[in-house]
């Protein structure tokens, strides 16, 4: 891939659209229109893939901009006043995290408010791009992974740089970049990957085991995070990276180190998303068409998620993040939005 290309990353649109795309941004759309009405204000998180019933959850924990941002894809999508006022809902409904300590900020500000089309949004991402910015630790590069969780604070954790990126660069873009190069400095390097990594004042950085180095979503939340930095200036840089992150596009199982178990359907959709943003449209068509003719459902489920492996949770599942990223890549396809609105 060349560092031009990484660097444009539009989609062509004289290429033809293929022909299930539409129906499935339609039925997946559709099933936002069901969930809202089943979570009653509640944040969705994971449903279980026969029934279709949800898990939720009642400030949004580190998914909530996910489901916000379904709801401004629908919102868009319909023209009604009634979708974007329940999306305009949902995102006021986020800022009891502007404050709180975590980098999943980056998650939940960006794709949370990146599609809204209010002023009061618009301020939103503005505060916790400004709390975020406040929490950036110099002496280690970053923002930490944060306390909002439990564990350790004084962590770098791949699915911190995501979101915090772009949100990193609306107000800083020093600590932005710093923020990634880190990350990739450590979950990126020559050796084995590790995606997540603890620092001790003393010692320095050291590896960690949680979330394992088979992990499925790890290389996809790099790759994406490195996709929305590519977009910005002064960033070629990164196509060396980029060409190392990237791999045959396919449905990965939710642990390498375990090939025969469980697959993970969300991290696929968000490399959709990443590949889209790189320009590499072949690639993200192919895997949204192995997404959409095996793992999406007759009502737009995205089914055979895997929320953690390792505590058996959800592991075969629908999951909110995965719906939202496929939604996306289909409405990026459509021409609904740009690769690079979020």
């Amino acid at each position: 891939m060349s560092t031009t290309r990484a660097a444009e990353g539009h989609l062509d649109r004289t290429a033809a659209v293929p022909e299930w795309v539409g129906p499935a941004l339609e039925s997946v759309l559709g099933r936002v229109a069901v969930t809202r009405t089943e979570v009653a204000g509640r944040f969705p998180l994971f449903a279980d893939s026969r029934s279709g019933r949800w898990t939720t959850t009642g400030r949004g924990s580190w998914t909530g901009g996910f489901w916000a941002g379904l709801l401004w894809l629908r919102a868009r999508h319909t023209g009604q006043e009634s979708d974007r006022e329940a999306a305009v809902r949902c995102t006021g409904r986020l800022t009891d995290w502007v404050d709180t300590d975590t980098a999943t900020r980056g998650l939940i500000f960006w794709y949370g408010t990146a599609l809204a089309d209010t002023p009061e949004a618009a301020a939103l991402r503005a505060r916790a791009a400004r709390a975020c910015r406040g929490a950036y630790d110099a002496e280690l590069g970053l923002v930490p992974w944060g306390s909002a969780f439990g564990g350790p604070r004084l962590l770098a954790r791949v699915d911190g740089v995501p979101g915090m990126v772009p949100l990193l660069t609306s107000v800083d873009p020093w600590a932005a970049r710093s923020h990634l190069h880190r990350h990739l400095e450590l979950c990126a390097g020559e050796g084995p990957s590790y995606w997540s990594w603890r620092y001790e004042r003393s010692v320095g950085w050291a590896p960690c085991d949680d979330p394992p180095p088979g992990w499925s979503r790890g290389r996809a939340w790099l790759l994406l995070a490195v996709a929305d930095a590519v977009h910005h200036p002064d960033t070629d840089d990164l196509a060396e990276v980029v060409d190392r992150l990237l791999q045959e596009p396919s449905v990965p199982p939710a642990d390498a180190g375990h090939p025969d178990g469980p697959l993970d359907t969300s991290a696929a959709a968000i490399t959709t998303v990443a590949l889209l943003k790189l320009g590499h449209r072949d690639q993200a068509v192919a895997l949204l068409d192995a997404l959409v003719s095996t793992h999406v459902t007759a009502n737009g489920r995205l089914v055979n998620g895997c929320y953690d492996l390792s505590s058996g949770t959800a592991t075969q599942h629908e999951l909110v993040w995965g719906d939202f990223f496929l939604a996306y890549a289909l409405a990026a396809l459509a021409g609904l939005v740009d690769p690079h609105d979020v």
